[in-house]
């Protein structure tokens, strides 16, 4: 017999660039009867063709939920030929498993907060997708009753990571902490933090 399902909350704080209208990375989550997805994108440089690409990516997680996310990674870097390099993250947890899946290309980052409060950062595949063959790893985990998941684009910076308010486990909290922090500082690239809970 099938238990309740678990719960999964998630927050975003997006920020573009200092003067830039809008903002490049793109993101998309959703939640199925048996898994949840996050994918955050980032297209190389700026502008509209760095944003182009992004949705590229972020419009065949969309369409395509129940691969994956080694096929996921796969069909985006196929897509991706003669457009724009995107570095990518990945996310799927599965309820029934009770495990995550990640993969990350270039320099989108995920940290993983168990019940401990114990941060671990994994660290991307090198280079980025755009058509040509790319080897990378996809990390697999095993859920804790409580979970926290963070992913992040390049404008969080190395000293972000480290602000023990990550360690909160209202993700809401999160956000909204990390917003007042970088509050009057200069975004020198496009920021998006997305702050993800799993709960048995």
């Amino acid at each position: 017999m099938i238990g309740q399902r678990p719960n999964v909350m998630t927050a975003v704080y997006q920020q573009a660039k200092a003067g830039q209208i809008e903002c490049g990375d793109s993101y998309f989550y959703t939640e199925t009867d048996e898994e949840f997805i996050c994918a955050l994108a980032d297209g190389l440089g700026s502008g509209e063709s760095a944003k182009e690409s992004a949705d590229i990516v972020i419009n065949i997680i969309k369409h395509r939920i129940y691969a994956t996310v080694n096929q996921l990674i796969q069909h985006c870097n196929q897509q991706l030929s003669g457009k724009r390099g995107v570095v990518v993250g990945l996310l799927k947890i599965n309820f029934f498993t009770r495990r995550y899946t990640f993969s990350s290309i270039g320099n989108i980052g995920m940290m993983t907060i168990p019940e401990n409060g114990v941060k671990n950062r994994h660290i991307p595949n090198s280079g980025y997708l755009a058509g040509f063959h790319q080897p990378f790893k996809v990390v697999s985990g095993k859920l804790d009753t409580v979970m926290n998941f963070i992913l992040f684009s390049d404008g969080v910076s190395d000293r972000d990571i480290t602000q023990n308010f990550l360690l909160t486990r209202n993700v809401q909290q999160v956000v909204d902490m990390y917003s007042a922090y970088k509050s009057g500082q200069t975004h020198d690239d496009d920021t998006t933090m997305i702050a993800i809970q799993y709960q048995e």
